[in-house]
């Protein structure tokens, strides 16, 4: 018996894929209390953020430590336009979020198209770093250090008034990020994704090949922001307030380090990353507290166990999470095949 055809149309591909996995992590929101659909809606934030990174670090091969700041963009144009009108319908914000963050990654982009090497690396780091500044600078309209207040997104009538906020907003997250993960997967499956592998892997040779270098690098830029932009959205519903804090350099760290621990270039890796990023102060909180370890090292066990999670994946596993599972995979694959192979073999010579 022959096994099922997959579509040949890598859209409806990724169509058939994503959305029933949307539905069924929806569906398994009711199995979970409001602490876990509150980190299940945080990890669906950051592996938007992640996703969008990987695209420009991963496939395109432009370090980024800024992406936390690009994220704050986000969310300061979200806290900002809910100050002004607080009714002000939630898909305009969002897409009103993606779209500043965009415009602001094409800026930063077009200058990123002139660096290479350590040299954007800096300048990614000189945004992470100076950017959550200007909302202390222009306290008066940003809120200064004690940031914006930012309202939870009320869930429609229709799911009757006790259906819990943090399951809501885990839908809208967990919809946001299939989304995402839908478009950037046929993007990075179809030409533009070839294209921006064709600059990462030999600049020379792409612009031989007739490519524009510095319209790509903009381009995956843009690509990249416009996800942190979403994720930055979210991410202030998620927390409740915009404040620069919030936005710091440890962020766009650990953004980085989530795609690397996960699998770098890979949009699954970006998930994987984003899982242990939102659970990892989880499990060190819980661990601190049956040791008794005093508040200092409380505070700064997740950061310890995140540096040693990225060194033990960078020397045991160089491909990531996701490489290590693929590699599996493909190792069981081999093995059934070579034991159908060795059973047909008998068969045939008994």
């Amino acid at each position: 018996m022959s096994g099922v055809r997959l579509p040949r149309s890598t859209v409806l591909r990724h169509a058939l894929f994503f959305l029933p996995l949307a539905v069924g992590l929806i569906a398994m929101t009711y199995l979970f209390s409001a602490f876990y659909n509150y980190n299940i809606a945080g990890i669906a934030i950051f592996a938007i953020a992640a996703a969008g990174l990987t695209v420009l670090t991963g496939v395109n091969g432009q370090l980024s430590l800024g992406h936390g700041a690009l994220m704050a963009v986000g969310a300061y144009t979200t806290s900002l336009l809910l100050k002004a009108q607080p009714q002000f319908p939630f898909l305009l914000t969002l897409l009103a979020a993606i779209v500043s963050t965009g415009l602001a990654g094409g800026i930063i982009g077009v200058a990123a198209a002139r660096l290479r090497g350590p040299y954007l690396a800096g300048a990614t780091l000189a945004l992470a770093v100076g950017l959550p500044q200007l909302a202390i600078h222009f306290g008066r309209v940003l809120g200064g250090n004690q940031g914006l207040i930012v309202a939870p997104p009320a869930a429609p009538a229709a799911l009757g008034g006790n259906f819990p906020p943090e399951q809501w907003l885990a839908w809208i997250a967990i919809v946001s990020a299939m989304v995402t993960l839908f478009l950037l997967a046929n993007l990075v499956r179809g030409a533009t994704g070839r294209t921006l592998r064709a600059v990462h892997d030999n600049e020379t040779a792409a612009r031989l090949a007739g490519i524009d270098v510095a319209r790509v690098q903009v381009l995956a830029f843009v690509i990249s922001a416009a996800c942190a932009g979403l994720a930055g959205s979210l991410f202030a519903y998620w927390v409740g307030i915009t404040a620069p804090t919030g936005f710091g350099l440890q962020l766009s760290l650990q953004l980085l380090s989530a795609i690397v621990i996960g699998g770098l270039g890979s949009l699954w890796g970006a998930v994987w990353g984003s899982i242990i990023l939102v659970l990892l102060p989880v499990w060190t909180s819980g661990l601190a507290s049956n040791l008794n370890l005093s508040s200092d090292i409380t505070n700064n066990l997740p950061l310890a166990m995140y540096g040693a999670i990225l060194v033990v994946a960078m020397l045991v596993f160089p491909r990531g999470i996701q490489g290590t599972v693929a590699s599996l995979v493909g190792a069981g694959r081999r093995l059934l095949l070579k034991r159908r192979l060795d059973q047909r073999t008998s068969e045939v010579h008994p």
